[in-house]
């Protein structure tokens, strides 16, 4: 168990869902703002992302583009071109699409992904992504990315028997390798969770509180595991991190909870038991502090 595939899994929710288009000059399709994080790839031609939060910015083929905090934003094929919004339909659970728009112009196709992250409990780590993360292609860059990319285009182009069912995980793996990508990109000095990645020392405790959040941890336990003194290691988990080891912990044990409440029928006692409470009772009061609702209430309202 890693810490990244260990966040990805629990920011998500839902299925993730995945389509190939091809849109032929002139096009512009405007992606409004919402909760769900949006991935594109350039396959051919070329494309520009046009958005409030930076300047225009050409891509090309084999760039990889990530929104992850569902900002709008628009893809065009010059500035200038009128847009047409984006408007999937919502109960549509089919992580299959393809999209044409027809110009009678120069045509770009493009991969792209979509991905639905718990507004009520983002994490840090996601708190901590740039606005926009652009992966362009550069050669020898990123090899396990763009063999993600090929797989995923490959299905999407050409759906065979199983498609379907591989295409989920492979829709996760493009997001894997994209913030490998940004990770690997930033500087020996970045803060926060690009440095905790890196840290061996904070990744070994995370682990360990990942794996285990039912153990009745404290700070010196966790700064035993990391192989530092109770002082330092406190120190610089605060640092890394941004809040306390301890803080982190509940954080996670909650946020643990709410998933099996959501995506499990496991008895409440067996939620507490695994997250590290004694009780029901216990469970439920710190449930309540963090959601707002009792752990039942929870469930019945997101369902099973």
């Amino acid at each position: 168990m890693d810490v990244l595939s260990d966040v990805l899994t629990v920011m998500r929710t839902g299925r993730p869902t995945a389509a190939r288009s091809v849109s032929q000059a002139p096009w512009g399709v405007r992606f409004q703002r919402g909760t769900a994080a949006g991935c594109h790839v350039v396959l051919s031609g070329s494309c520009w992302l046009m958005s409030e939060h930076r300047e225009p910015l050409p891509l090309g083929v084999g760039d990889v583009l990530f929104i992850p905090h569902g900002d709008g934003y628009a893809l065009v094929d010059r500035p200038g071109t009128p847009t047409v919004d984006f408007e999937p339909e919502p109960d549509d659970a089919t992580p299959l699409d393809e999209m044409h728009i027809d110009g009678g112009g120069a045509a770009t196709e493009l991969l792209c992904a979509s991905y639905r992250f718990d507004p009520a409990r983002s994490h840090p780590l996601l708190a901590d992504l740039p606005t926009i993360i652009h992966v362009p292609n550069r050669v020898g860059q990123h090899p396990s990315l763009r063999s993600a990319v090929e797989l995923l285009g490959d299905e999407l182009c050409d759906p065979r028997s199983g498609t379907e069912a591989v295409l989920p995980a492979l829709i996760d793996m493009l997001l894997l390798y994209v913030l490998r990508a940004w990770l690997d990109e930033q500087p020996g000095d970045a803060a926060g969770w690009a440095t905790a990645l890196r840290d061996p020392a904070i990744t070994t405790s995370l682990r360990q509180m990942h794996r285990h959040p039912e153990k009745p941890w404290t700070v010196v336990d966790l700064a035993a595991v990391a192989g530092l003194s109770r002082a330092a290691f406190a120190k610089r988990f605060t640092a890394v991190i941004g809040q306390p080891p301890l803080e982190y912990l509940t954080w996670w044990r909650m946020t643990t909870a709410a998933r099996m409440l959501r995506e499990t029928d496991a008895p409440l006692r067996a939620v507490a038991t695994h997250c590290g409470y004694a009780s029901e009772y216990a469970l439920g009061k710190a449930f309540k502090r963090a959601y707002g609702v009792a752990p039942g209430l929870y469930r019945g309202r997101v369902g099973t």
